[in-house]
């Protein structure tokens, strides 16, 4: 089982700057608390996500000795990929594919067979430099543009993400739209068409819902869950309003009674009282 703590989603859509000391402190904590992965930043242009301007600058101060977790950055296109893999503490290198194109030009400035054209840039370059491609398959329930969706349509991009050698897909709910019986039906059918692909589960959700859901991930096969303590952000690009991320504590609070999370509760606990403080 795999936990993903995504603090740069949390921070993205923020429009007072953190400090980049107060970014670097707060992710020094999260390193301790054995999460498998932290979402840490992004090479997206600085006029697009004025929040990530310091990426480079916060990962250059990062305590990376004592942790086992590893680090994820959000890029956009090749050349934040390119900028990535000049790192060699990034792992994993994340990419916003949307099934709606409406939102793929939202967000990435880009068509879907461009972005296609991207993931199969960065994959090579992956490749190249030893890292690891995550796809999020954003808009993956739905999406408010009234762009063609169904279930079928998440199968097909699925299909061609395996045919460029992708290994993890994201499942993004970027509205918070998804159902139960639709995150089962999708997960327990990709799961078992896609064998060698591991797919996670990053739902954004109104929180009276977030349990049901994460319930349905599980239960369907799901071993890999994102979330950003206290629920905080979204995503800037998808709406108007932000629908904060599925909180950390309530995935570790319904899963720790099934698997051992093999988390430091204390260094947990700490995280969850600095966040009062990053997120005010």
């Amino acid at each position: 089982m795999k936990i993903i703590e995504c603090p740069r989603d949390a921070m993205q859509g923020l429009q007072e700057f953190i400090p980049t000391e107060k970014k670097v402190a707060y992710l020094n904590q999260l390193l301790m608390v054995g999460f498998d992965t932290i979402d840490f930043g992004s090479f997206v242009s600085p006029k697009a996500i004025p929040q990530m301007r310091d990426t480079a600058e916060v990962l250059a101060a990062l305590n990376l000795a004592n942790t086992s977790s590893k680090l994820l950055a959000i890029v956009a296109n090749v050349r934040g990929a390119e900028d990535a893999c000049t790192f060699q503490a990034i792992r994993y290198l994340g990419f916003p594919l949307s099934i709606s194109e409406t939102f793929q030009q939202r967000n990435t400035n880009k068509s879907i067979s461009e972005a296609l054209n991207v993931v199969s840039e960065i994959q090579e370059l992956c490749e190249k430099y030893n890292k690891q491609q995550v796809v999020y398959i954003s808009m993956g329930f739905g999406n408010p543009y009234n762009d063609p969706y169904d279930v079928e349509i998440v199968e097909q991009f699925a299909d061609i993400l395996a045919t460029l050698g992708v290994k993890i897909i994201s499942l993004a709910d970027t509205i918070g739209v998804s159902e139960p019986a639709q995150i089962e039906y999708l997960f327990k059918s990709l799961i078992k068409k896609f064998p060698t692909i591991e797919f996670g589960a990053h739902l954004h959700s109104n929180p009276k819902t977030s349990i049901e859901k994460i319930e349905a991930a599980f239960s369907s096969g799901c071993q890999r869950f994102d979330g950003a303590l206290k629920g905080y952000g979204g995503c800037p690009m998808a709406k108007d309003e932000l629908v904060g991320n599925m909180a950390t504590e309530t995935i570790v609070s319904v899963l720790e009674s099934k698997v051992d999370l093999k988390l430091n509760k204390e260094e947990f606990n700490k995280a969850l009282i600095m966040a009062n403080g990053v997120f005010q």
